[in-house]
């Protein structure tokens, strides 16, 4: 188990164990870190992913609380950070995806308009310089959204984005945990864009395999699975 995942894992105990309860304020870095028996940059990713899907409430200058969901509904969004680990059909999207998106962006380096390939350079444009996991993960799939449609074909565009919304968990974990995650998708979504805007239909399908196969081959990783498709 990762130390972030073991990390999330601890709190969760202690929520659920009635240690801490709805509105209480955790014990500062250093203190839960030595109880816990944590490192503190992995306490902080840890706090960071749950703060993200609402499970503690970071106060800047006050401390971290326990947000106030009730005991269901707690749990139910703090499943959304673990459950897609036990869960390998998201393997099984993100190789259909792998399948058909470099597809889609070889059909859109010739059916897109200029126009329309210089707004995707707008809408990477629009990221702040340090994008925060959520707002990078919406420009992501507004990104792969907007070059299916522009592929011309609309069965493929209903096909990608259907298969696009199930990998949002595990793009949304792969921003928190790899610290690198955030700057490399946009730096591969750039070069998507000059692919196009070049009407290079064999490089946009190559860096579209290329793209996608990261996201990938991190998920076979962080699920402990071998390139064989088997969960160790």
């Amino acid at each position: 188990m990762a130390l972030t995942d073991e990390a999330i894992e601890k709190i969760r105990a202690m929520i659920t164990s009635g240690e801490l309860r709805p509105g209480d304020r955790l014990p500062s870095e250093p203190e839960l870190g030595a109880q816990l028996g944590l490192s503190r940059s992995s306490l902080r990713e840890a706090v960071k992913a749950l703060s993200l899907i609402n499970v503690l409430d970071v106060r800047r200058g006050d401390g971290t609380y326990v947000t106030s969901l009730d005991p269901g509904l707690l749990m139910d969004a703090m499943s959304f950070a673990v459950d897609f680990q036990h869960d390998r059909s998201v393997l099984h999207f993100l190789e259909v995806r792998r399948i058909l998106e470099p597809a889609a962006m070889a059909a859109a380096a010739t059916a897109m308009s200029d126009e329309d390939i210089a707004g995707l350079g707008e809408l990477l444009d629009e990221l702040p310089a340090e994008p925060g996991v959520e707002e990078s993960v919406d420009n992501d799939l507004e990104f792969h959204r907007r070059i299916a449609r522009g592929s011309g074909n609309p069965v493929l565009a209903s096909l990608i984005d259907s298969v696009s919304s199930r990998t949002q968990r595990a793009r949304i974990w792969r921003g928190i945990t790899q610290a690198s995650a955030v700057r490399r998708t946009l730096d591969e979504h750039r070069a998507i864009v000059a692919a196009l805007a070049a009407r290079r239909p064999d490089v946009a399908h190559a860096c579209a395999v290329v793209h996608i196969a990261g996201v990938e081959q991190w998920l076979h990783e962080a699920l402990g699975a071998g390139m064989d498709g088997t969960i160790e």
